[in-house]
């Protein structure tokens, strides 16, 4: 099965578009991630929900997980306020790497290690052969590869 065959439509976001809208679409939807695009729509980005966390966990508590403890629910329910008044952009590392992205006629394989070694949960599909920024046809997640990776069935004794 190649790329285009398991690629659905996926929902994607500018640059600019509101932080807290992209969380909440990521929620309502039950997304792993969301695709950035650039103004002409070609991805450019992988924002998972890792990294929205990533920002609204202050810092020290990252670098110390110890202080999560007695840090206070009150101030926890208030995490996703520091969303606000922020950009997609704003949201995304310093360095972004390239974004996961495969062209249609890639094989299972590829988006696989693809997937791994940009430790992403959606790559974005291209469509093969057309030009140098070819549009985005769809995306692929994790779950997405995985049910058609995975055996069908209890053939492995994973069932009651």
């Amino acid at each position: 099965m190649l790329a285009r065959d398991l690629a659905r439509p996926f929902p994607v976001l500018g640059l600019d578009g509101d932080a807290m809208d992209a969380a909440r679409l990521m929620v309502e939807r039950g997304l792993p991630g969301l695709i950035v695009v650039d103004d002409d729509q070609h991805p450019v980005a992988v924002l998972p929900g890792s990294q929205i966390l990533r920002f609204v966990v202050p810092r020290y508590v990252q670098d110390d997980p110890t202080l999560a403890h007695v840090y206070a629910e009150r101030q926890a329910d208030r995490l996703c306020e520091r969303l606000r008044g922020h950009t997609v952009r704003d949201l995304l590392p310093d360095d972004p790497s390239r974004p996961p992205v495969v062209e249609g006629d890639a094989t299972v394989m590829e988006i696989a290690a693809l997937m791994a070694g940009a430790r992403s949960p959606l790559v974005a599909v291209v469509e093969s052969k057309g030009g140098p920024r070819p549009p985005m046809i769809g995306a692929i997640s994790v779950a997405d590869l995985l049910r058609r990776l995975l055996p069908k069935g209890d053939e492995h004794g994973t069932g009651s």
